[in-house]
Parts: C-alpha cells; structure tokens; sequence
C-alpha cells in the first residue's frame, strides 16, 4: 500500500493540470522542455504530451494561461521540431547499440523494436505518424538517425509533424471554447477534462493498435503461405 502511495504521489507531479497550475511564470520554459524531452530523449516517453497540450490550449482559450496562442504555438513548436533533431542526432552517434542496450526501470528494449516495426513499415511517414503515438514518438527520431535517413527528409518530415501535432491537439482545446465561449469550458469541458484526455490517448493508440493488427495478418499470411 505505501508503495501505490508513493506511486500515486510520483504521478501527481506529471498530470497536466499540475504541470499547468504549479509552472506559475516559467510555465512555457517547462512545457517546452517537456515537448523537448517527450520527443528528443529516452527519458521523456511517459509524459503527458498530447493531454497535455489539449490543456494548454483550453487553459488559453479561458485565460488562465495569459500568453497570446501564438506565442504558445510558437515555441511548442520549435521544442517539438528541436526534440526531433536532437533524438535524430542521438540515433545518428549510438547507432546499433541502442539495440544492444540491457533493459532497466525507464528503458525497455521493445519499445525500440516496435518503434523500429512503425518505422520500417511506414519510411519517413512514420516520423509525422508517430508525432501522435505515444511512447513511439519517442524513439521514431531515433530510429530515422539509427537507419540514416537522408539529413534534408528528416528535417522536412520533423517541421511537418512538429507543427501539425503541436497545432492540432493545442486548438482541439482552444477553439471549442474559443468560437462557443468560456461558459462551455465551465460547463461540459472542464467538468469531463479527465474523460477528454483519456479519449486524446484512446485516440492516440490508434495507430499502435492498426499497425500490431497489420503486422499478425502479414505474419500469420507469411505462416500460412
């Protein structure tokens, strides 16, 4: 029981209203380095990425966070495109010792098998692909650098699925209460934000779930062939 406490408390200090309502005036230097680190380092593949910014653009829209949406898009963004090219440079320099590495408490070998699997299936796509897929968008960057994509792909790849990630799950937050009014944020939306972030991460296992489904057809066709 003391353990699921201590648990319990860890995972307090990672839910994103936390995140957004202890941050105070450093709050976008620490959502910057959370996009950073969620999609730039190993480290980073159990943060709130997608709940996170759906929040942020709520909170926007409402005015709890002061910062123009622009301001916020904008720097989302680039510590989203920067984490890309950072994870990219880390594939680049360890290369096949990523696959060699034992597993420990925060890294699990399979994690960079399936990101590897999403990867080989679906070429340079996978890296605006997995912007959406948690845990995935971790290590694809990795991966692309571990498998030596063209410099100039990735980078067109990364800005694309930068943007398009931080852009759409930000304004899935803002504009519902932006063009209905912050009486809907008080009456259905902040009520049911648990509900709604859960939905984001149903919504963002998709295509984990499509591509598992995808690879047991081709393997039971390769089996029965």
């Amino acid at each position: 029981m003391e353990f699921l406490s201590a648990l319990s408390d860890m995972l307090q200090y990672i839910k994103p209203e936390y995140i957004i309502q202890s941050a105070g005036p450093y709050l976008l230097v620490v959502l910057a380095g959370i996009i950073f680190a969620e999609t730039g380092l190993m480290v980073g593949f159990f943060l709130p990425g997608d709940s996170l910014l759906f929040l942020v653009g709520l909170y926007t829209a409402t005015g709890l966070i002061s910062v123009p949406l622009v301001v916020v898009l904008g720097v989302l963004m680039v510590a989203a495109i920067v984490g890309d090219q950072t994870g990219y440079i880390i594939g680049r320099k360890l290369g096949p010792a990523l696959f060699r590495k034992p597993e420990s408490r925060f890294f699990k070998p399979q994690y960079i098998a399936r990101t590897k699997s999403f990867y080989d299936r679906h070429g340079g796509k996978a890296i605006i692909l997995g912007r959406f897929v948690p845990i995935v968008r971790t290590f694809v960057p990795m991966i692309a650098g571990v498998a030596n994509l063209e410099y100039r792909k990735f980078v067109s790849y990364n800005v694309i699925g930068g943007i398009v990630w931080i852009g759409s799950m930000t304004l899935l937050g803002y504009l519902p209460v932006a063009l209905a009014g912050p009486r809907l944020a008080e009456q259905y939306i902040k009520p049911n934000v648990h509900y709604i972030t859960l939905g984001i991460i149903l919504v963002s296992a998709v295509p984990i779930l499509t591509t598992y489904l995808s690879e047991r057809r081709r393997s039971k066709a390769q089996k029965g062939a």
